[in-house]
């Protein structure tokens, strides 16, 4: 079969986030036939319990499309079975997809990755690629298979990972550059004209799912080993140190300078600045949050905090 334009081509999209949401929405804007989307189901946020609607599913009842929010989609994607659709697009779905949904698709199945593959296959690319330093990362659009992240490639865009970056503003790059990829490639791919290139396995990397603990800064790492680790985890979840016992989230930070005065860890008498010694430097924290307290600059935090000396942070 040969598609015309972009509405012959029906999708089923599969995605969470905001930055799918967009993609999402850039799809619609382009004239594709969105005839379902799958996303996680909606959660209870605030202490008053209040079911918050997922991102995607804002714009797809804003568009008259079906959602469907099964809990695990590989024990329940029946309802797939009734819908026609020729690709499955999916961009941070956040569960693995079962073969017999894929199966379902006329054509096949595209997934949106926030990294340069074969470089950070898995749950958090984008975090990981911060934390490792990387100059430039990306989106790569790839053929979805059994295996995690390990499909052929049939597109990329790059963009340089700048000083000022952290997760929230490369989450908001990897949503662009991921929509005009789809956006120009999705029509080509779906006539059989993208070909595709396969992964190199000795050059695959994992980006491991950031859990819980690690939110916790470890404090061995050099000073901009420790930045890196800042900006991957800022504005969301937030990393955090131990001051007292309580967590101090840091969400914004600088490399103040590479004295060496003070033992790891400690935060370093200053006037205006809120400073914690590492191993090749000092740290300036220019935006916390104490556990149960407000957003501040360091400064502000320093004044109301009445630290005494050696203070260790952990």
């Amino acid at each position: 079969m040969s598609y015309q334009s972009n509405s012959d081509v029906k999708i089923l999209y599969m995605g969470t986030p905001a930055m799918s949401a967009e993609v999402l929405q850039a799809l619609l804007d382009a004239g594709f036939t969105v005839v379902g989307l799958v996303c996680q189901e909606d959660k209870e946020v605030g202490r008053d319990k209040v079911a918050e609607v997922v991102k995607t599913k804002q714009v797809a009842l804003a568009h008259n499309i079906p959602v469907f929010q099964p809990h695990k989609i590989r024990l329940d994607f029946e309802f797939a079975k009734s819908l026609s659709f020729d690709v499955i697009v999916t961009m941070a779905y956040g569960q693995i997809i079962p073969q017999g949904l894929l199966d379902l698709a006329k054509v096949g199945c595209l997934n949106l990755h926030g990294s340069l593959l074969p470089k950070y296959r898995g749950a958090a690319p984008i975090q990981r690629a911060i934390m490792a330093g990387e100059k430039e990362t990306g989106v790569t659009l790839m053929e979805m298979v059994a295996a995690m992240d390990a499909g052929k490639m049939y597109d990329k865009e790059t963009f340089p990972l700048l000083e000022e970056d952290n997760y929230t503003s490369v989450c908001q790059k990897i949503s662009l550059a991921a929509s005009h990829l789809i956006v120009k490639d999705l029509l080509p791919y779906a006539n059989g004209e993208l070909s595709g290139e396969e992964q190199k396995e000795k050059d695959v990397t994992i980006a491991n799912k950031i859990k819980p603990e690690d939110e916790h800064l470890p404090l061995f790492l050099s000073v901009t080993g420790t930045l890196n680790y800042i900006r991957a985890l800022s504005e969301e979840p937030g990393a955090y140190i131990l001051l007292n016992d309580k967590k101090l989230k840091i969400y914004k930070a600088h490399v103040e300078n590479h004295d060496v005065i003070r033992a790891v860890g400690e935060l370093v008498p200053a006037k205006k600045k809120l400073l914690v010694q590492l191993y090749d430097g000092q740290l300036s924290l220019d935006l916390v949050q104490l556990e149960g307290k407000k957003k501040m600059d360091g400064l502000s935090f320093l004044n109301g905090a009445h630290l005494g000396d050696h203070v260790l942070l952990k």
